[in-house]
């Protein structure tokens, strides 16, 4: 789940029942919440994390060295439990892939995906991908971003919170290379109309859609998730964007 802070709102409490301070008035892209590890998490974390979970240094990374290939890298911010991170990796093995996710239940569901299917194109930051944006991935460098699902954050009030602003996603385009494409997903409209209106406005972006209202059909790419095929028995919609850098 993704969000923005503002170091100006009062404190609230988070699903553990804590309260989840704000301390800096600056983006992030995640609220940290409390949730239990499972004994398969817990032994993917000990034995799969040293190898998969990159540690977060003010440094560029090295790709080549970290997956041992020169491929091109996707790279994903919030994958939740790990579910369609892991199907993707399998889908597009010619493709690497890294994602930032802090909550460790998470990190743990996706190192035991990736042990149990034997993916070796994932790494993992269990770090503030804005951080790690700003700290190593170069610039110019990425084949693709992909944001499924950020927390919509639903109260008028609390939309100033939201992940997706002009200011965030230009700096996602920084990190882009020529050509390189934004793939967001959310199941909530009024947080799809607004990431339609923020990438539209963006210089050095372009829609890939042909279609009137601007949004993009589902890429095969991107399975379904529990969630979704829920929601969408029930009528709810979901929209895909995708837009690419400008070559």
């Amino acid at each position: 789940m993704s969000d923005s802070i503002d170091a100006n709102d009062p404190p609230e409490l988070d699903q553990g029942g804590e309260v989840a301070q704000h301390p800096r008035a600056r983006i992030r892209s995640f609220v940290v919440r409390a949730g239990r590890m499972g004994t398969g998490q817990i032994k993917a974390l000990a034995e799969l994390g040293p190898k998969y979970v990159l540690p977060f240094k003010a440094e560029p990374l090295d790709y080549e060295a970290v997956f041992g290939r020169k491929a091109p890298v996707v790279f994903e911010i919030g994958f939740g439990m790990g579910g369609p991170t892991a199907q993707i990796a399998r889908t597009l093995p010619g493709i690497d892939f890294i994602g930032c996710e802090v909550h460790e239940p998470g990190v743990g569901a996706l190192l035991k995906l990736i042990g149990e299917q034997d993916i070796p194109n994932i790494r993992i930051f269990q770090h503030d991908a804005v951080e790690v944006l700003d700290q190593m991935i170069p610039p110019g460098s990425l084949a693709g971003v992909h944001i499924y699902f950020p927390d919509p954050w639903h109260k008028k009030r609390h939309n100033k919170r939201r992940l997706v602003q002009p200011p965030f996603v230009a700096k996602l385009v920084k990190h882009l290379a020529p050509g390189g494409y934004l793939h967001l997903a959310t199941d909530w409209e009024p947080y799809a109309q607004q990431m339609l209106e923020v990438l539209g406005a963006d210089p050095d972006l372009v829609n890939t859609s042909a279609r009137a209202d601007g949004y993009a059909d589902k890429p095969d790419y991107r399975p379904l998730t529990k969630f979704e095929h829920r929601g969408l028995k029930l009528g709810h919609g979901v929209w895909d964007l995708v837009f690419k850098r400008k070559g």
